[in-house]
């Protein structure tokens, strides 16, 4: 078979609507053909994987027929019509030859996980050795980062950034992974895998326990961080050294991936800059976090308590989407906002008001879909002023509500969108200002979060 890529084109419903001869003729081999559904189940999931994910995957594919295996890397890439396919480095052999390529040092290694990732560093193969702890749920689709904390070595680097770069072999990269069946200390070591065109794919290789049977040999003890030391979460120190820690350096990735992206100091490779992108973007992500964790610790303290402040719930709310509008304009969505008339005083620290208020309006962006709309209502009963946000995204079931105020909670999702703490940071907030964090939701009927705080009487 030629070095060639082979192409095809699959629309919205799953109909291959146009293909390379190679590709038309395992199609019809399949009993199929154009205009038709495709009938290659392993293409066609690796397909419906990459539509709900709404972003590139390669992954080697492998299939049979009468007359051959076939052994080739398909790369998907989805759009808002369907999606297209690039089939490379495509390998037939007789029948009955093994598909499955040798995971490096697999055979030798019963206790560890083999894992695969595309050029994004996404996880496309995940499966442990048959002595080895079940792989997690919800693998599927995670960065490699997210699946596996990376650790840094004894120079402060991390191995398979190097080898990123490089695109070469890494070992060695020590890394953490979350779950109850897991060790918590493991060594990565991968090998860079290539299209035929010499385009480089991604990574394979195996995940080694540290401690416990088949355990990686002379694998250096955890060091203990000075910055840290044993501190517990609720040592009021521990949120100061976090920020004094992370924020300074994570401001300086930040800055510096972003310079990359941008390409202010001169152009360089597409993927580089992609790749420096998806940087900044983690670094934000860590740097929220960071927010987050610090707010923990100073909410958790025995006898924390909130200023009382003169606020304007309407005011606050008009603040809140004066710096979220951009976010909410990128995705086509219409906010209702109070009228400037239309004033709700009430008793509450002012920034944390607006911080609970950011939150509740960022998780009605980023799950609203697109072109929606969002309202924010005032109102008020009694004592009680309240604020409630209310979106058209595809709500909350029973179950989930009962969770979703939870610490950590993020009801199964695996983007990169939130820690699982904000709802719960603001709930807490709530009631130190003497009121409450409710929802009121039904799956496909969006979701009501409304904010109920004293009344003021105005003066």
């Amino acid at each position: 078979m030629s070095e060639r890529i082979v192409r095809g084109r699959i629309d919205r419903a799953g109909i291959l609507v146009s293909a390379d001869a190679p590709l038309l003729k395992l199609q019809r081999r399949a009993g199929a053909g154009l205009d038709r559904p495709l009938a290659l189940p392993q293409l066609a999931r690796l397909v419906a994987l990459a539509q709900r994910l709404q972003r590139d995957i390669s992954r080697p594919l492998y299939a049979a027929d009468d007359h051959s295996d076939i052994h080739a890397l398909v790369r998907v890439m989805p759009d808002a019509d369907g999606a297209n396919l690039e089939i490379s480095d495509w390998r037939t052999g007789p029948v009955g030859q093994p598909q499955v390529p040798s995971i490096p040092d697999m055979a030798a290694a019963p206790h560890a996980w083999a894992w695969e990732c595309d050029g994004q560093l996404r996880l496309v193969v995940l499966r442990a050795g048959v002595d080895a702890p079940p792989v997690p749920a919800g693998w599927e689709g995670l960065s490699l980062s997210e699946q596996f904390e990376l650790q840094p070595n004894e120079a402060g680097r991390f191995a398979v950034l190097r080898a990123l770069a490089q695109q070469s072999r890494f070992e060695g990269q020590r890394v953490r992974v979350a779950g109850a069946n897991a060790h918590a200390a493991w060594m990565l070591s991968g090998d860079p895998q290539f299209d035929a065109t010499g385009r480089f794919t991604g990574f394979r290789g195996i995940a080694v326990p540290v401690d416990g049977p088949g355990s990686a040999a002379g694998a250096p003890e955890p060091r203990t961080d000075p910055a840290f030391g044993s501190l517990p979460l609720s040592d009021p120190q521990f949120g100061r050294r976090i920020d004094g820690a992370l924020r300074g350096p994570l401001s300086r990735i930040i800055a510096t991936a972003e310079t990359i992206s941008g390409q202010f100091d001169g152009p360089i490779r597409a993927d580089y800059a992609r790749y420096a992108g998806d940087i900044a973007h983690a670094g934000r992500h860590l740097l929220g976090l960071v927010d987050d964790l610090a707010d923990l610790q100073n909410i958790e303290r025995p006898g924390f308590k909130a200023a009382r402040d003169e606020i304007d719930l309407g005011d606050l709310a008009r603040r809140a989407v004066g710096l979220l509008g951009m976010k909410a304009e990128e995705k086509g969505i219409r906010i209702d906002t109070p009228r400037p008339d239309d004033p709700m005083p009430a008793w509450g620290e002012f920034r944390r008001v607006l911080q609970v208020l950011l939150n509740l309006l960022g998780n009605a962006i980023r799950y609203s879909p697109l072109d929606s709309q969002i309202w924010i209502r005032v109102d008020r009963e009694g004592d009680r002023a309240s604020v409630t946000i209310a979106d058209q995204g595809q709500g909350l079931s029973a179950d989930q509500q009962d969770v979703v105020f939870e610490k950590f909670e993020r009801l199964g999702r695996t983007d990169s969108g939130g820690s699982g703490l904000g709802l719960y940071i603001a709930r807490r907030l709530a009631r130190a200002m003497e009121g409450d964090l409710t929802v009121e939701s039904a799956p496909g009927q969006g979701a009501r979060f409304t904010l109920t705080l004293p009344a003021r009487d105005p003066g």
